[in-house]
Parts: C-alpha cells; sequence; structure tokens
C-alpha cells in the first residue's frame, strides 16, 4: 500500500463511521478524575483495561497498568511495541480521564456521556479533551500498521494516564520509575487545541503555570458596616489593592520577577504570521490588554500572564451591611521559558511586604513548567514538511502552546524533541458544557498521524540523529 492508498483508507474509516463508533465507545466512559473522593476508580481502570487495551494488544503492543505513585490518583497504562531493540523509538502520550460531566449544564438534547453529531459538531465530554484525540491517534497507527504489513520500521511507546485534570499528580514519579521503558528519540502526541480550526498546526511545548492563592485573615466574624466602617480594616479593600499591585488595569504584570526574560528575536519571527482569534466562536479581543507593544500572538504564546482566577469576601448572592471578615483570590502565572517560576512565592511575598501587605498570605497550590523545543532542531522542518504533504497545505508552527501540559517531563525529564499536533480548536468547550469536536478537524488529523506515521518508517526521512537530548 502507498501513502496515498493509507491517507485514502483512514478517510474511509472516517466516512464509514468507524471513527464515531470508537469514539461513541469512549465517551461513554465516565473517567471523571476532578471529583475528588467521588471519582469513580473503576471507570478511571476500566477505561485502561477493557477499552483502550484490547485496541492497542490488537496491535501488537505489551500492554501494562501500574498503580498511580501517588495512591489515590488515577491509574497509568505503559504500552511498548518493540519491533527491533536496533531501531529507534517514539513516545506518545494522551489521557482518558476527563473533568467532571456538568450534565445539568449542557444545552437541551445534549448528553456529556453521549457522542451526539450536529452537523460539523460531535458533542460529548472528552470529544475535544482527551478522548477524541487520542481515538485520532491510535486509528491512524492502526491504519498505518495494516499498510505497513505490521511493520513500522521503528519502535513505539504509548503512556496513558487517568489524572491529567487533577494536574497528572504522579506522574513525575512514575516517568523516573520507569525511565528506561520510556527511553526514546522522539516524542509525537496530542492535545490542546490547534491555532484555529482551519489552521493545522504543530507546537513545540507548552507555557507553564503557577497556581497560587492571597488570603487576608483580619477577624473571626463580620462586623456592621455602620457600627463599625471607618475603624476596622475591610480584607475585601486591601486586597483588591494588593491585586491592583501585582497587576495593572489593563493586565500588564508589574512584578519585575514574575516578568519574562525579552522576546527571542527567532520567538518573535515564528510569531510574525500567527494570527490569534477571528473564528465564529472566538471572542473579540480586548484592545489594549496586556503588555504593550505586543502582537497578540506575542502576548498569549511569547509572554507571561498573571490572571486572577476567582475572589471571595462576603456573599456576592447576598450581601450583608458587614464588613467581611477575610478575603481570597485564587491567581494564576502563566509562563514562557526563562520565568523564574520556582521562587514565585518569595518573590510576591517580598513585593507584598514591600508595598505594605504584610498581612496578606501567599500560598502556592500548583505548578509545572514551562517548555520549548529550540526553533532550529530539524524535527521541526521535517514534521512540517510532513502534514504539508499530507493536506496540501502549509501548517502553522505555533514555538509553544499558550496553555500548558506536563511537557517538561518528556523535554526536560526524559530529554526529548516534543512535537504536539493538536486536533481540537479553541471554541470547543474545553472543561465547560456542550463540549466538542470539529468533524472536519477530525478527518484532518487522521491524515496528518497516518501521514506522520508513514513517514516516520521511510528510510532515510526522519531526523533520527536529533533524537535524546540528554540520558
Amino acid at each position: 500500500m502507498t501513502r496515498e492508498q493509507l491517507l485514502a483508507s483512514v478517510q474511509h474509516y472516517f466516512e464509514g463511521g468507524g471513527f464515531e463508533a470508537d469514539l461513541g465507545r469512549r465517551v461513554a466512559w465516565r473517567t471523571e478524575s476532578d471529583l475528588g473522593a467521588q471519582s469513580d476508580a473503576d471507570a478511571l481502570i476500566g477505561y485502561l483495561d477493557r477499552e483502550l487495551s484490547p485496541t492497542l494488544r490488537a496491535m501488537g503492543f505489551d500492554c501494562s497498568r501500574h498503580d498511580n505513585p501517588v495512591p489515590s490518583a488515577g491509574p497509568l497504562l505503559l504500552a511498548r511495541r518493540i519491533e527491533d531493540p536496533a531501531l529507534p523509538t517514539v513516545l506518545s502520550y494522551g489521557h482518558g480521564d476527563v473533568v467532571q460531566g456538568q450534565a445539568p449544564q449542557w444545552r437541551e438534547g445534549l448528553s456529556p456521556w453521549k457522542l451526539q453529531i450536529e452537523g460539523d459538531r460531535w458533542y460529548g465530554r472528552g470529544t475535544a479533551d482527551n478522548k477524541g484525540q487520542h481515538s485520532i491517534n491510535l486509528a491512524a497507527l492502526a491504519h498505518t500498521l495494516q499498510a505497513r504489513e505490521q511493520k513500522l520500521g521503528y519502535n513505539l511507546t504509548l503512556l496513558f494516564e487517568m489524572g491529567e485534570e487533577t494536574g497528572s499528580p504522579g506522574l513525575q514519579a512514575f516517568c523516573e520509575q520507569h525511565r528506561q521503558a520510556l527511553q526514546a528519540d522522539v516524542f509525537l502526541a496530542s492535545d490542546g487545541p490547534r491555532i484555529g480550526a482551519d489552521h493545522p498546526t504543530l507546537f513545540l511545548g507548552s507555557r507553564g503555570a503557577v497556581n497560587f492563592s492571597l488570603r487576608l485573615d483580619s477577624r473571626e466574624r463580620p462586623y456592621h458596616s455602620g457600627n463599625w466602617g471607618g475603624v476596622l480594616a475591610n480584607p475585601a479593600t486591601r486586597l483588591s489593592h494588593a491585586l491592583a499591585s501585582l497587576v495593572d488595569a489593563q493586565g500588564r504584570i508589574l512584578v519585575p520577577g514574575l516578568r519574562p526574560p525579552p522576546m527571542p528575536a527567532r520567538l518573535r519571527q515564528a510569531l510574525a504570521e500567527v494570527a490569534i482569534g477571528g473564528g465564529a466562536d472566538d471572542p473579540a479581543l480586548s484592545d489594549g490588554w496586556g503588555e504593550p507593544g505586543l502582537s497578540p500572538a506575542e502576548r498569549l504564546v511569547g509572554w507571561n500572564t498573571l490572571e486572577v482566577l476567582a475572589l471571595g469576601a462576603g456573599s456576592a448572592e447576598r450581601p450583608i451591611n458587614a464588613i467581611p471578615p477575610r478575603a481570597v483570590a485564587h491567581c494564576q502565572l502563566r509562563f514562557v521559558v526563562g520565568t523564574d517560576w520556582r521562587n514565585l512565592a518569595a518573590c510576591v511575598r517580598q513585593h507584598l511586604d514591600a508595598h505594605g501587605f504584610a498581612d496578606v498570605s501567599v500560598e502556592v497550590t500548583m505548578a509545572c513548567g514551562a517548555t520549548r523545543l529550540a526553533l532550529d532542531n530539524p524535527w521541526i522542518d521535517w514534521t512540517l514538511a510532513s502534514m504539508e504533504r499530507s493536506t496540501g497545505r502549509p501548517a502553522t508552527l505555533l514555538p509553544n502552546l499558550a496553555g500548558s501540559l506536563p511537557n517538561d517531563l518528556f523535554a526536560d525529564l526524559l530529554g526529548l524533541p516534543t512535537l504536539w499536533v493538536p486536533h481540537s480548536y479553541p471554541a470547543c468547550a474545553q472543561h465547560a458544557p456542550n463540549e466538542h469536536l470539529l468533524a472536519p478537524v477530525a478527518r484532518e488529523g487522521l491524515a496528518l498521524m497516518a501521514g506522520l506515521f508513514w513517514d516516520l518508517g521511510e528510510a532515510g526521512s526522519a531526523p533520527w540523529q536529533a533524537g535524546r537530548l540528554s540520558a
């Protein structure tokens, strides 16, 4: 079978209902991982044991499910297909867990646990994140194996986790414990959105994220604002001013230690033609918001942003005439490579003290690092060429995703060149009611991945010599 025949076969699989059947079966698994003690452990295990493992074993993988190093976290699946230990190896990744279904908030006629097709939109929890994406990759792989008579010409290792939506607890420890089994020459996976629905995208890493909370506990109970207003400090007022000292009214970060280093010229060049927004369901960009002097793409992909995710003081639903006793702000720094994120707590603490807010506490609740493959790595041009060959049009190169993924484990811990080919789009309602996958994106994703899996096996094609960056 030729490459062109392979691409035709995955299109036939899509048009003939094969992809719909596979994705519908997977969406029906209620693999919510973010419900704490209420998460269904049987569903998390079952998805690996009864859904993914049979599919992978049929393709010649040896599969082993592992308990998470963190006892309360979801299990992991390690699947390896070794044709010859002397051949190069590809490592890939996906996650079968999803955020809570939020069924009451879905539009009438839709359910998070049933695949529902309306035109080009395929609704269901996980269709975009990440069941739809890894279903595309697994189907493309199966067709490639059939086209190559079960010989890829390289080895393939797949890692699936069931806790990505809760911050991937235990994933780092697992990768450290199984470093030898995870050794590879290149990393190729799919998650996150394209830059736009009509733009096949390759990204090379992701921004990091640090979630932190600011709290001010002034007293044990509220006091009447008429009797005590003017003589008791209001924690909501003080906390709002503490926030204003961190980020200004136009979203510009005011703390030098939370800002990134100057943007490299090569990064600015890579982002010069990248357009942000403009899709039918995309929000209108806010004029004048964010770091001045940067394009929207530079602000989103190449710079840091400090966001206030939630504010709390008193009751917004039913305010009373009282000074609240406490206030809290849950914040997040999204950051690029080169940011001193590990010292965020100390940096914010020093800043608040210097501005007279010693009474505001700082607590970091979650953190993951930023990554970006060097823009001169030969895997980049090779991958873009393969993608263009499959679609007949150039793909967009995004140096890093604006969101965050556990890519630091693959790039830094395992030392791999990391390539991400996403099959979602920004308005997919990821993590929200009415999550959906776009049929044209899924159809094109099958072609993209089948082409990549094929091209990796072409003798002398892939730049394997650019493999692992460190042992």
